[in-house]
């Protein structure tokens, strides 16, 4: 499987696939890493552009290939300049090939970190459909995920230190997530449509407290699948078992 590659306002670089049969409309499906991570999903990037979607798999500004420093901005709005990029005739990176999508429909799937960006874009009217697996909804009462992952008591310099150039990342702008304002679901509770998020985690979940997703759930209305094992649930493995599922509630 080869997958192509392009930039989005000119800092962002995704991989992209067409898909393997194209249909009378046209489905988008955007997939969010999450972090720290290496990019992985091509796989499942397969795997979705077999089932007849554009599968784009971005790499957030400030995180691996793309320009910029990460959280300067909310990785919300890297998602939200794909979907604008979706317009306009895109060119891949390597030989010049042009292609041109409709984006009829557009989905979000992401996990973890990318989880939070999936929830977030469902505040678009342009996003269908979201699907968040084992997301980060609420920043400011996640301090345990940082002393279960390090013994630094700097997370940034962690992350710099681990990852290299992999996450351009400073102490100001990790500090941003503790503000409970910054990319952070429950700061918009109220305002989310229900019926475009289905939310899938696991109770022995160690990183993200599963009752902070429950709240979430019950605040907002929102489908939750929640399993009693599991850990920090791989997204590649809910989307492939659960697919069914998935199809019929991007469907609906």
């Amino acid at each position: 499987m080869h997958m192509f590659r392009m930039r989005f306002k000119r800092e962002i670089v995704a991989e992209f696939l067409p898909p393997v049969r194209m249909g009378k409309r046209q489905k988008v499906i955007i997939l969010c890493d999450g972090m720290p991570s290496i990019p992985r999903k091509q796989p499942l990037a397969g795997f979705l552009a077999a089932k007849g979607y554009w599968v784009f798999y971005p790499r957030y500004r400030g995180a691996w290939e793309s320009g910029g420093a990460f959280l300067e901005r909310s990785p919300r709005l890297d998602i939200l300049d794909v979907i604008d990029g979706l317009r306009t005739e895109i060119r891949e990176l390597a030989f010049g090939q042009k292609f041109r999508v409709r984006a009829d429909e557009i989905f979000v799937i992401g996990g973890s970190f990318g989880g939070a960006a999936a929830i977030l874009a469902s505040l678009d009217e342009r996003v269908k459909k979201v699907i968040a697996n084992c997301p980060v909804v609420d920043w400011g009462i996640l301090g345990g995920e940082q002393k279960k992952e390090t013994s630094n008591p700097s997370y940034a310099a962690y992350i710099r230190a681990a990852f290299g150039r992999g996450y351009r990342l400073s102490d100001k702008n990790w500090k941003k997530l503790s503000s409970g304002t910054f990319y952070n679901p429950m700061h918009h509770v109220d305002a989310f449509n229900a019926s475009k998020i289905m939310m899938f985690h696991a109770q022995d979940d160690p990183y993200v407290p599963y009752r902070t997703v429950e709240k979430f759930a019950k605040r907002t209305g929102a489908a939750l699948k929640l399993f009693r094992r599991g850990g920090h649930l791989s997204t590649d493995l809910i989307v492939r078992k659960y697919w069914p599922q998935i199809r019929k509630f991007f469907q609906s």
